[in-house]
Order: structure tokens, then C-alpha cells, then sequence
């Protein structure tokens, strides 16, 4: 692949330039942030502490309670006449979470970004159906700068409006289509109800924003007739979407590591897990002036990939996102996440990728229910033997009983944001 945004570097330089991105952050953010100057005194060090890569860890961490406590400016390290935007992340609960931007920060993310569309082999005549938020979210304008700056055409649909998304497919042609997984699996069932697999031109879907699972991933991939999709990094804290990609080899996710460093510690001792272990990833921004990150505590849980990857890239690996530490539930004393139960339902041909959790309390006792739809055209079969079956694996996999409900395709809410796996109902005994 010719190279014109992603850098080829050594192992070696990439060190090089963590630790020279280290120490500059370090530096820029006790002189910049009253908050960051304040977090590491109480540390006990200062940014001359740090001369070598390892001494990331006497840095303090960073939290999103720390962004909601610093309303409406967190973190800020530059002053306010720098900032050219902001962004705030899509905060369920309280306040947003609300970064500020230089231009240059502008600049390294849709650089970053670019190297993105380079990576899942795109080229200046694709045409990129951008069906994403808009607005403070970041993930609109992102892959719109990314695709502007690698000089590929831009549909900015935004999200929704599955008429208008539909009509660019067959008219427009668009070759990629950026969107969450739970969207594109919309978009692939209308393509099929309406009759319209051989009037579009897709090749490829880039998604991401939610945890989904392989068989998700390889019910919108056949619908759609693709080549490849690539699974994306990205959150608002760090930029927005475009921090790393799967590349065409799909052994993990390249993540940009000239830009940020990555840590995957245990959740709970917050030390770092052996290779290929699971844990919650860790962020440190070291070029990004208004609002910097250090140790930036995500709830994400990943894991490093060890080794080269076959496509040649010399970039480190994660994983996909495997769910937060912060979804996890728990039901009867047992410590569960969304995507273990999504992991026992990959077994079943049968069914597809739409499920949902329920949880409720009658008479002092928890009971957890899973409803998940069959796919198109498998028959009807004995719904209740199945149901039956995926019940005794659930509970084989994951030491819980559960009430299982077969549905019909079609029956679960449709998202075009990120689907919501688990409804608790618990408190309302």
C-alpha cells in the first residue's frame, strides 16, 4: 500500500516519540491546567520526573468524573482565545462531558483519521456515505474531516433518515458507508426487504461506537454484498473516532501510537495485565494542546495483540471492544457484561445478532430475561426447544439461569445510534 498518512516507523522511533510526547504533555499541562498542576503535586512529582517511558506510571490518573467536575472547560491548557471548537460527548447521565480544541489539535485528528480511510484501502474516487451524528457529538464532522483530508468524496447524511441513506446508496453510489454496527444491520435488512442489493455499489463499511459481535458483523456483510468492514476506534476525550483501525488482514485494530500511548490495566489494582490479557484501556494524549489527557481512565476493556501483524503495518494492535468495565451488571452475585451472553448466542445459526437483556426484581428475587430474534428465512421451527437450549448454555457459560424468548426478525427496537443491550428494571420492584 503506498503510504501517503500513515508513517513507517520502528518499534524504536515510536518510542522515541512517545517519550519526547510524554514529557511535552507533562510539561504543557502542569504550566497550562490549574487541575493537572493541582493532581500531580498531590502525586508527590513533577513533569521533570519523567525520563523514560516507564514513568508514565507516577503520572495521576484522569477520570470523566474529573471532565464533569471541571464544567464547562476541563482540562483546558491553553488559553480560551486558542480554542477554535469544542466537542461534548454524548453524556447519558448529568452534565457532558465537554474537550476544547486548537487548530492544531484540528489538524492531527484529521490527519489521524486520514490514515484510517488509507488503511481500509480506500482511494480519492470513493464516495463515503457518512451516517453518523452530527453536531457536539464527534463522530460526523470526524469522518468527514478524515475524508476530506485523504481527499475521498462525502455524503454527510448524518444519521437517521433511512429514505434519504437508501436513496444516496443507489443514486449517489456510495462505496463505504460509515456508520454503528446496529445501523448498518438496519441499512442491510432494508436493502433486502426493498429489493436493492444489485442497484448499490457498496464495498465497504467502516462502524463502530458499540460493542458488536461476529455475527452481527457477518449478517450486514453478506446483506450488503461487501468486500470488507473495518471496526474503528475512537472516543471524544481523545479527539473523537479515527484513533485506529482494523486493517484488511482483520487481526485486530491498528491504534495510532506516535500520537497517544495506551495502557490495558486491571480494572481494580490498576496495574498493568500480562500481554493478551484483558483489562481497561488507559489513554495519554501527547501532541493535543487545549485539552490533554493523562492516564485517562476509558472503562473500556481490550487487550493488547502481541506480535507483527500480517499486513505488514508496523503499528501495535488491540482487540476489538470487548464492553466496559462501567456496563457490567450484576445478577444473583455474578459479575456479567452484555457481550458474554452476545458471545453464547453466536452458537446458534438460527438466531441473529438482535438481542435483548431485561432485569427485574419480583418478591425480594432478581429474574433475568433474553429475548433475541430468529433470522430471516430459518423457519419457524420449535421456538421452545431452542429458547430451552440457548437458557441451559447461558447458565453453562455464565452460572445464571435466564427466561428465554424467541422473536420474530423485525421485533426488537432498531437503533441508528448505539443499540441498548440491557433494560434493568430492578429499582422498580
Amino acid at each position: 500500500m503506498d503510504h501517503r498518512f500513515i508513517p513507517n516507523l520502528t518499534d524504536e522511533k515510536i518510542a522515541d516519540k512517545q517519550l519526547e510526547g510524554l514529557k511535552w504533555t507533562a510539561a504543557h499541562a502542569y504550566q497550562g491546567s490549574p487541575f493537572y498542576r493541582s493532581s500531580m503535586k498531590e502525586q508527590g512529582m513533577e513533569p521533570g520526573d519523567i525520563k523514560t517511558l516507564d514513568d508514565i506510571r507516577k503520572l495521576p490518573f484522569t477520570t470523566a468524573e474529573d471532565l464533569k467536575d471541571g464544567y464547562p472547560m476541563p482540562l483546558l491548557s491553553v488559553p480560551e482565545a486558542d480554542v477554535v471548537r469544542i466537542h461534548g460527548s454524548s453524556g447519558t447521565t448529568g452534565k457532558r462531558k465537554i474537550l476544547a480544541y486548537t487548530q492544531n489539535d484540528i489538524d492531527v485528528w484529521k490527519d489521524m483519521f486520514a490514515r484510517c480511510y488509507e488503511l481500509a484501502g480506500l482511494t480519492v474516487t470513493d464516495r463515503v456515505q457518512i451516517c453518523v451524528g452530527y453536531g457536539l457529538w464527534t463522530a460526523g464532522v470526524g469522518f468527514q474531516l478524515g475524508c476530506e483530508r485523504f481527499g475521498a468524496m462525502a455524503l454527510p447524511v448524518g444519521p437517521g433518515l433511512l429514505e434519504i441513506q437508501l436513496q444516496m446508496l443507489t443514486d449517489l453510489k456510495s462505496t463505504c458507508l460509515c456508520s454503528t454496527a446496529s445501523m448498518a444491520l438496519l441499512m442491510s435488512e432494508e436493502v433486502q426487504k426493498q429489493g436493492l442489493a444489485d442497484k448499490i455499489a457498496l464495498k465497504k463499511v467502516i462502524f463502530g461506537a458499540e460493542t458488536h459481535t461476529p455475527k452481527m458483523r457477518k449478517q450486514f456483510e453478506e446483506a450488503l454484498g461487501l468486500e470488507h468492514s473495518f471496526d474503528i476506534l475512537g472516543m471524544t476525550e481523545l479527539y473523537g473516532p479515527g484513533t485506529g483501525l482494523e486493517c484488511m488482514a482483520h487481526e485486530g485494530m491498528h491504534y495510532w501510537a506516535d500520537i497517544f500511548i495506551m495502557e490495558i490495566l486491571d480494572p481494580d489494582t490498576l496495574e498493568p495485565v500480562a500481554p493478551g490479557e484483558v483489562g481497561e484501556m488507559v489513554l495519554t494524549s501527547l501532541k493535543k494542546e487545549a485539552s490533554p489527557l493523562i492516564r485517562y481512565r476509558t472503562h473500556d476493556l481490550t487487550r493488547f495483540i502481541p506480535g507483527t501483524c500480517s499486513c505488514g503495518l508496523n503499528m501495535p494492535r488491540v482487540d476489538k471492544i470487548m464492553g466496559r468495565s462501567d456496563d457490567m451488571f450484576i445478577f444473583r452475585g455474578v459479575n456479567i457484561y452484555p457481550g458474554q451472553i452476545g458471545s453464547v448466542l453466536e452458537g446458534f445459526g438460527e438466531l441473529s445478532a438482535e438481542y435483548q437483556i431485561s432485569l427485574t426484581r419480583r418478591e425480594g428475587l432478581d429474574h433475568m430475561s433474553v429475548r433475541v430474534e430468529r433470522l430471516p428465512g430459518s423457519g419457524d421451527g420449535n421456538d421452545e426447544n431452542l429458547a430451552k437450549t440457548v437458557a441451559n448454555e447461558i447458565r453453562k457459560h455464565i452460572l445464571v439461569r435466564s427466561e428465554v424468548k424467541i422473536v420474530g426478525t423485525g421485533t426488537l427496537p432498531r437503533s441508528f445510534a448505539k443499540a441498548k443491550r440491557v433494560q434493568d428494571d430492578r429499582s422498580e420492584e
